[in-house]
Parts: structure tokens; C-alpha cells; sequence
């Protein structure tokens, strides 16, 4: 039967995995690709009130999920929802750190509050998470981790300054986890999406729409399935000799 969230069909099954952001746009699409193709999913979000319609979905594919409300930047309930996935399912093989915020300004105006609440989720989230997952993969010798960037964190973006400095750290940070952990045969990479169709790009006018088109050389802004479609391979056994490596998914915007 054709896969209904996924263009890849991936044997997944036996598999945990851990979803940041999950409640909508790339986070949902990536739970739920998961999820179809067999692994159990933790998805994290804010509260478990938005991750009703996650949860529901992955249960009616006859998988298993559980929400999970976390402040991706603070320690103690990162480790507490780590805990609680082992303690239930018995491992993490697979995390996906997606969940992320923008407070865009130009830089002569952006606030401190503004600098600091975008690398508190975006950075610091990336780091918690991985740091509490990285004994358990150990332990088992076997992890997938994959990140999500943005194109941003390649090239910048004008009113952007801590949101490009955030997703360039997750390409650094990415990179050290993956030459540090490769001999346990756990893997890191990261997926840069470039414009995707999220809620974060439905409140832009059709003008700046037609702009953002006219960078990308195939002429359409993505969709959230293009991003879980790289982040599902390479979380599958067919990139298990991938690490370290920056993937983008924007059209050719940095081609």
C-alpha cells in the first residue's frame, strides 16, 4: 500500500524515535513519516494540547505515539522526557531536533530578549537533547541524529541575525557530535530547508511570496514532506554510512 505521509518506504519497525517541534508544519510531517514506516514517536512540543492532532494521526496509522510538553531549553524537563521514552520504549535510536522560533528584527534593533530566546530554543534545545540521548545511543551503539537548520544558517538572511547564527551553530555543533560519536555507530547530520510552506510562511503577502520564488531555480516554495522525506532517510539503515553532512532542501536556493 502506498505510503500516505512519506515518499520513501523505510523499515523503521523496533525503532524510537524523539520529535521536537512536532505539533505542526516540519515536526508533524516528520513524526508521522516515521510513524508510517513503523517507529514509535515521541513528539515534544510546547504543551500536549498542540500535539493532539500529531498524536491522534500517528495513532490511526496503528503506530504508537506519546506527547510530550517540554521547554526544548531547559534542562531538567529535556531530561525528564528522555527518561520517560526509556523507561517506556527501552531506548532512543533516532532524534529529530526540529522544534525552533524566529524573532526577526535588524540587528541595530533587536533586543537582548530577542537574541536570547532564539538560541535558548534553537541552540540550546539542539544541545540538551542531544546530550541526553547520546549515553542511552551509546549504550546500544547504534543512534540517528538529525537536526534541522536552515538555509539561513548557510548564507544569512537580512533581520535574521540570531535565527542564521542559531541554525549555523546547529551546523557546527552537528558536525563535532558526528566526528565524536562515528566509532559508536551513531550518526549526525543536519537538513537545511530552505523556504518551506509552514504557518511561519502563511501570514506573508502574496508579494513577498513572489519574490522568495523568484531565488528558488524550481520556482516553488516546499513543503513540510520534502523536509521529513531527507530527514526520513537519513534516520533509516540506508545512511548508515552518512554522517556530518549538511543536506539542503530549498529548490537550489544555494546551489
Amino acid at each position: 500500500m502506498e505510503n500516505k505521509y512519506s515518499r520513501l518506504s523505510v523499515d523503521l519497525s523496533g525503532r524510537v524515535a524523539i520529535v521536537t517541534g512536532a505539533s505542526r508544519g516540519i515536526g508533524k510531517a516528520v513524526a508521522l513519516a516515521l510513524a508510517e514506516n513503523g517507529a514509535k514517536v515521541a513528539c515534544v512540543a510546547t504543551s500536549q494540547e498542540r500535539l493532539v492532532g500529531t498524536v491522534e494521526e500517528i495513532r490511526a496509522l496503528g503506530a504508537e505515539a506519546e506527547p510530550f510538553a517540554c521547554n526544548v531549553g531547559v534542562t531538567a524537563e529535556v531530561q525528564s522526557v528522555v527518561e520517560t521514552v526509556i523507561e517506556k520504549w527501552g531506548k532512543v535510536d533516532i532524534l529529530v531536533n526540529n522544534a525552533g522560533i524566529t524573532r526577526d528584527t535588524m540587528l541595530a534593533t533587536m533586543k537582548d530578549e530577542d537574541w536570547d530566546a532564539v538560541i535558548q530554543t534553537n541552540l540550546r534545545g539542539v544541545f540538551l537533547f542531544t546530550r541526553a540521548c547520546i549515553v542511552p545511543m551509546m549504550q546500544k551503539r547504534y543512534g540517528r541524529i538529525v537536526n534541522v537548520s536552515s538555509v539561513s544558517g548557510l548564507i544569512g538572511n537580512p533581520g535574521q541575525a540570531n535565527y542564521s547564527a542559531s541554525k549555523a551553530g546547529v551546523i557546527g555543533f552537528t558536525n563535532t557530535v558526528a566526528r565524536e560519536y562515528a566509532k559508536r555507530k551513531i550518526t549526525a547530520n543536519v537538513v537545511a530547508p530552505g523556504f518551506i510552506s509552514t504557518d511561519m510562511t502563511a501570514v506573508l503577502n502574496e508579494m513577498i511570496l513572489t519574490e522568495a520564488k523568484k531565488r528558488i531555480p524550481l520556482n516553488r516554495v516546499g513543503e513540510p514532506g520534502d523536509i521529513a522525506d531527507a530527514v526520513l532517510f537519513l534516520a533509516s539503515e540506508a545512511a548508515s554510512y552518512i554522517t556530518g553532512q549538511v543536506i539542503p532542501v530549498d529548490g537550489g536556493m544555494t546551489a
